[in-house]
């Protein structure tokens, strides 16, 4: 003080609020604490305005001709305010690849979410697995699987994702969906390819080292009669993988913590789908 003056300073926290858990990346202003298994959130010290993206895990491909696993559900949400509190962070696992016993098909990915007392929680939907024919919708999910021919496929949330395909040929399976775009339909020519992901998060991919490409939760290809010329359906972009067209081949697992669909197989086991992944965003 100086005289009747207050001299001013400028406004920098002396005691900051304090984060814990998850890998920390600093990049661009802020800071990323990444969750890529389940874990705990702490804050202390004061209140966090934070963004959130939380993505679940993606749906395995079915066997048997079938459709591609769906992706995880994708899930933003902007300015949630962290109290002093500890948030339990749950990320879900992939699902479980198809087999070559009926019923043929895999399972859904796990949910993903962030919970707190006090906070509401945010959940994202597992992606649904993809289907194996005989009349049976492929999964609902975050995005949902692709079918076998002309069978039915399941429904998407709103907000998190897209529904798979399934084929105008009996013996081909469609896409499961993604998070960007819904799943492609089969042909007589092919499977249908994967929906692809989002990359509209691609900077929070780069300053993590996570996503693929930029995208995340892409759904998986579907499989394909290739004794009969078919070609395979494609994985949509984000960590999916494609779907077989040559019998007893197996198709491989989604991209770890991409939320995304693995791709189906004819009479081979099928890959799991990809674990989630929450990411917590911050200003520094």
């Amino acid at each position: 003080m100086i005289g009747n003056m207050i001299t001013s300073i400028n406004p920098i926290y002396v005691n900051p609020p304090v984060v814990t858990g998850g890998t920390l990346y600093t990049s661009g202003g802020f800071n990323y604490r990444v969750f890529t298994s389940n874990g705990t959130l702490g804050i202390s010290n004061g209140t966090v305005i934070a963004d959130v993206l939380c993505i679940a895990g993606g749906g395995a491909g079915s066997s048997n001709l079938g459709g591609g696993g769906g992706a995880g559900g994708l899930l933003y949400s902007s300015s949630q305010a962290f109290l002093v509190n500890t948030y339990t962070i749950t990320v879900g696992a992939g699902g479980t690849g198809g087999t070559v016993a009926s019923p043929y098909v895999g399972t859904n990915g796990g949910n993903s979410s962030i919970s707190g007392s006090g906070f509401t929680t945010l959940t994202a939907t597992g992606g649904g697995a993809g289907g194996a024919g005989v009349g049976i919708a492929s999964s609902n999910g975050g995005s949902s699987g692709g079918n076998r021919g002309s069978d039915a496929v399941g429904t998407a949330v709103s907000g998190q994702g897209n529904v798979g395909a399934n084929s105008s040929y009996g013996n081909n399976g469609g896409g499961g969906g993604g998070a960007g775009t819904a799943g492609f339909a089969g042909d007589n020519s092919k499977g249908g390819n994967g929906g692809d992901g989002k990359n509209t998060y691609s900077s929070w991919a780069s300053a993590t080292s996570t996503g693929v490409s930029g995208y995340y939760a892409g759904g998986g290809g579907g499989a394909a009669y290739g004794a009969a010329g078919k070609t395979k359906g494609l994985a949509g972009l984000g960590g999916a993988t494609d779907g077989a067209d040559t019998s007893g081949v197996a198709t491989t697992s989604a991209v770890a913590n991409t939320g995304s669909g693995s791709g189906a197989a004819w009479d081979a086991v099928t890959g799991n789908g990809g674990s989630g992944i929450v990411i917590v965003r911050y200003a520094v």
